[in-house]
């Protein structure tokens, strides 16, 4: 049986190791799934609250490990490695919160003689496959739901955060759930291809490339009728109107782009700042981006290396592309290291961009944030809306009217007014174009992961 190993993106040494799982192997797991699924559809709601509840203690009691092992494997610093476990836990006590009332069965009233009722069902198994960016929160958000609405999960993590699943698997263990309600499993894309396809699995949430996204819903589509979850890729954009407060616009622009080393499917990508604040918001974010510190996520610093070995490279041929296309590189502009280790990417400032250069149009997934000029409100609206993909888009306005007004013509799934790059579980997490399909958070987030089943009496 072939392993699989990743590296430290920081020393280079080797992170993790781990064999990867076989057909046998996964055809067990998924059989042990469908068994448990089974049982814990029988169980009521507060059950699989408190199931839920002593998991997500037992992965808080163990966040100092979990974190280091997250900076390891992706180069995320310790800190915001902790505040992912933080949140992974604040997310699912809100989901936990919420399930009686958006699971609950709905009587409708009307028709004297009959009992009608709308209830949610389990799908059965679900299969998640979280991203390795945020390993913990990609995970969370089908994961609690699903089993809170009676469905055992199996967890295909990314190899590159390949630890994390079985963080999740032991800490349901351990709060005692039978082994087959949450597993873990560590395979190669073919095999992973090979359970989309079983049809023992209900329901596939992928969290992703555009591309992954595509190959899983073209496998789901060849095998059966099962609805599939794509959270996938963003060029998120900003809007900076003329009234907005500039630095604390630039402030939390640089943030949203290079936070996570810019690894976040909603960190900003592109912003449009009204003409007459361009200069000032510029001004702005070459302080707030010369003000970020790089180097061992082990230590206290912003900016860790970058996850993936071709990262780097791929940045600078973008930034490149765009300054051979006319860009100005302000600040950053090139791969780096920190005391001759790490695989870095200095934050960049980039300005004379246009619409048709890659920085612009193709997700970058890196510190890089591009800032291009732009007459109004119309104009910025209108570039905003120029991309295959819509996951999220922020205004920067003191106007709450004109936000209203601007949000109603935004192709995306999340707007948000003087913030970014950021979730509320009591949303939904959704995107539109090629950012996917489906929906996780909020109440509905479990209509994803339930079907309805109509129940029409008539009453004797």
């Amino acid at each position: 049986m072939a392993d699989v190993a990743i590296d430290n993106p920081y020393t280079l040494d080797e992170a993790a190791r781990r064999p990867l799982a076989c057909e046998d192997t996964l055809d067990n797991v998924l059989a042990r799934a469908a068994a448990e699924a089974t049982r814990l559809a029988a169980t009521s709601i507060q059950q699989r609250a408190t199931l839920c509840q002593r998991a997500v203690e037992i992965m808080q009691q163990r966040r100092d490990r979990i974190a280091a092992e997250i900076t390891c494997m992706m180069g995320k610093p310790r800190a915001q490695a902790a505040a992912e476990v933080d949140g992974m836990a604040a997310r699912a006590r809100h989901m936990i919160a919420i399930a009686p009332e958006a699971l609950a069965e709905q009587r409708v009233a009307g028709r004297d003689g009959y009992d009608r009722r709308i209830q949610r069902v389990p799908l059965g198994v679900v299969l998640n496959m979280p991203a390795w960016n945020y390993p913990l929160l990609t995970c969370v958000n089908a994961l609690i739901p699903a089993l809170l609405a009676g469905n055992a999960v199996v967890l295909k993590h990314s190899t590159r955060s390949l630890l994390c699943g079985e963080h999740f698997a032991d800490a349901f263990t351990a709060a005692g759930a039978a082994p087959g309600v949450v597993q873990a499993v560590c395979c190669d894309h073919a095999r992973a291809a090979w359970m989309v396809a079983d049809r023992r699995v209900g329901y596939v949430a992928f969290t992703g490339s555009v591309a992954g996204g595509r190959a899983i819903y073209r496998t789901v589509g060849r095998s059966r009728f099962i609805d599939v979850g794509l959270e996938l890729g963003g060029k998120d954009a900003a809007y900076v109107a003329p009234d907005a407060d500039i630095d604390q616009a630039a402030a939390a622009l640089v943030d949203g782009a290079c936070y996570n080393a810019g690894q976040s499917c909603c960190g900003v990508e592109r912003v449009y700042v009204a003409a007459s604040r361009f200069d000032d918001f510029v001004a702005a974010a070459r302080k707030h981006m010369r003000a970020l510190r790089l180097g061992d996520p082990q230590q206290d610093v912003y900016l860790g290396p970058m996850a993936q070995p071709h990262a780097p490279q791929q940045l600078k041929r973008q930034v490149d592309a765009a300054r051979h296309a006319g860009a100005q590189v302000l600040e950053g502009g090139s791969p780096s290291q920190h005391h001759g280790k790490g695989r870095f990417f200095q934050p960049s400032l980039l300005v004379d961009v246009h619409p048709g250069m890659s920085i612009m149009r193709e997700e970058s997934f890196g510190p890089l944030l591009p800032v291009m000029s732009v007459p109004d409100d119309h104009a910025a609206v209108t570039h905003i809306n120029d991309s295959h993909l819509g996951l999220t888009a922020s205004l920067w306005t003191q106007d709450v009217a004109r936000a209203h007004h601007l949000a109603a013509q935004l192709s995306v799934g999340t707007v948000y007014l003087n913030q970014c790059d950021t979730l509320d579980p009591a949303l939904p997490w959704t995107g539109v174009k090629d950012s996917g399909k489906g929906c996780t958070l909020s109440p509905l987030g479990y209509m994803y992961l339930t079907r309805a089943r109509a129940l029409n009496f008539r009453l004797p």
